[in-house]
């Protein structure tokens, strides 16, 4: 029996643009990946500011928003993952952003 094992190298953030619509990721291989910003509900209730706030985590593999607390992973992007939260844990953080 033989196995295959893919290797599986993700390439790293250099930039983040985010708009009304539409969250690109420029990344260090010369790509450009670009999701519906739909797919995170989070930054979809984010301001423009706190979206715009950003920093790379794990050395550019993924992307974190303090304020909003919401990460998103080049994998997860690369291979069309939406946010996985559910219905009701998006609920609760509206309703504490709101006080």
């Amino acid at each position: 029996m033989s196995s295959l094992a893919i290797e599986v190298n993700v390439a790293k953030v250099q930039q983040v643009v985010v708009t009304e619509d539409t969250l690109s990721v420029d990344l260090d291989d010369g790509r450009t990946i670009s999701v519906p910003l739909a797919w995170y509900p989070r930054l979809v209730n984010g301001t423009p500011a706190e979206r715009n706030n950003w920093r790379l985590i794990g050395c550019g593999e993924g992307i974190h928003w303090p304020e909003l607390d919401e990460d998103i992973s080049v994998e997860n992007m690369i291979f069309g993952k939406a946010s996985g939260e559910s219905g009701q844990s998006l609920k609760r953080w509206l309703d504490r952003r709101a006080l």
